[in-house]
């Protein structure tokens, strides 16, 4: 078998140098020269795409179609991120902040999956040590799990071709190397080359493996891009480390629903499922405040309720401040405009603070309504009814536009004894779900006059 040969690519224009150079000599870019590798002549029909398959031409009717194999993983929240269970031969790549929770959440569920099937633990942050002190620390199931410290992808996938393992959790993808490769690990080089391994694995083996990401300060995963293209599904852990909740989030999915929402809460026994994370979201003080309103949001297959705050305060500055956390920053800006045109309701010479109770980010126009709620109850210093639902999109033109399941938002708000709820007029049902009463609006006007009849 002929040797890779080492070359140094470009990753702007792709072209290839035998030497590093701070330049480019085609394209002039500077520090774009990346390591790479180049098979021999008489290997690349040997060596496989990454999904492990040879090169063969069909058409769509000869391709076998089956039912998808998944097993759980014996976590409800992690399956529904899942988008059912785990999938034989799939890769999972999850990232988050340091201290999250991901090899916590993953050890949970090795440890479980290991009564069932064989499992393995790659580790190359901690010592065998470590992992079982945590293991003990969390009441985990530890006579069946296999624990592996090693950093070189070579060895790894052959002690893999030897344990046979159901599942395998890789932590962390930036710790591992090739020994093909001369570059430090956690290079752009090092992680494409070690992650392509272990997709032509997993599609080989039928393994499923799980990859745990390092994040930038930003926020996105670190290393090429080119790795989220490989996986079959991205999972971002997402919270504050110093609060309880925790939220896995799916942004890709080969085999389920993108943007489905799973609920944690960290605990000294690790993290626990929250399968009612509307009533967590939803603890609220006994008396109504001014500037709180409910709204219903919908997370990927369910509904959720979270409460938006609003503070409107004078402004004393040349540009009054408007600061989100949890919504979109421009869209408020946007809906304040509206909100003045034609609502007849200035701003400009008030600071707006929204908040969005419990981390939870909310992306959709869902909000739209609930926002400009929230708003208004804070300007005028009026408290909203305690029992009151808001969802809506409102257009530039002031009309309340209607959401996606807007009936089912409704059923999640009657089963926590909400009574009244205001929703555009198409999305407002036959017949209201228990004893909530529905009020439809067609235009923001409509909205504000129901909102404090």
């Amino acid at each position: 078998m002929a040797k890779a040969k080492r070359m140094y690519g470009c990753t702007e224009c792709g072209a290839t140098f035998p030497k590093w150079a701070g330049q480019c000599g085609e394209c002039g870019a500077w520090n774009t020269l990346v390591e790479t590798l180049l098979e021999g002549a008489a290997t690349p029909s040997g060596r496989g795409g990454w999904a492990g398959q040879q090169a063969q031409v069909k058409t769509l009717a000869e391709v076998s179609v089956e039912e998808v194999p998944r097993f759980s993983t014996a976590s409800t929240e992690l399956d529904r991120v899942l988008g059912g269970g785990l999938v034989d031969g799939s890769v999972v790549l999850i990232g988050g902040d340091p201290g999250i929770g991901k090899s916590t959440i993953l050890l949970q569920t090795l440890c479980n999956i290991a009564q069932r099937f064989p499992a393995l633990y790659v580790t190359g942050e901690e010592s065998q040590q470590q992992v079982a002190m945590r293991a003990r620390r969390l009441d985990l199931p530890q006579d069946r799990l296999k624990v592996m410290t090693e950093t070189c992808i070579e060895a790894i996938v052959a002690t893999a071709r030897q344990e046979k393992p159901k599942v395998m959790v890789i932590d962390s993808i930036q710790t591992i190397f090739t020994e093909q490769l001369q570059s430090a690990p956690g290079g752009v080089a090092q992680v494409r080359e070690s992650a392509a391994l272990l997709v032509r694995f997993a599609k080989q083996s039928g393994t499923a493996v799980f990859l745990v990401g390092h994040v930038t300060k930003e926020g996105a995963l670190a290393g090429p891009r080119v790795l989220e293209h490989m996986v079959d599904t991205v999972l971002y852990f997402e919270g504050e480390s110093d609060g309880r909740l925790r939220l896995l989030r799916a942004v890709k999915n080969r085999f389920g629903a993108v943007n489905e929402l799973g609920v944690f809460g960290m605990t000294d026994k690790g993290l626990k499922e929250v399968s009612n994370p509307s009533a967590i979201f939803l603890t609220r003080a006994q008396e109504s405040v001014p500037g709180s309103v409910v709204m219903a949001t919908w997370e990927g297959s369910r509904p959720m309720l979270v409460e938006v705050q609003a503070l409107v305060d004078t402004s004393h500055l040349a540009n009054p401040r408007r600061v989100t956390l949890g919504l979109d920053q421009n869209r408020l800006a946007m809906l304040l405009a509206v909100l003045h045109r034609h609502g007849g309701i200035p701003t400009y010479d008030q600071d707006v603070f929204l908040n969005v109770v419990g981390g939870v980010k909310v992306l959709e126009t869902a909000s739209d309504l609930a926002l400009m709620a929230a708003v208004i109850s804070s300007l005028r210093n009026r408290p909203l009814p305690h029992d009151l639902l808001v969802f809506g999109e409102i257009g530039l033109s002031g009309e309340i536009r209607p959401v996606p399941s807007g009936q089912e938002r409704l059923k999640e708000a009657a089963k926590h004894g909400f009574k009244r709820a205001i929703v555009p007029r198409g999305n407002a049902p036959k017949e209201a779900p228990g004893d909530l009463q529905v009020i439809p609006v067609t235009r923001l006007e409509q909205a504000l006059d129901a909102l404090f009849e």
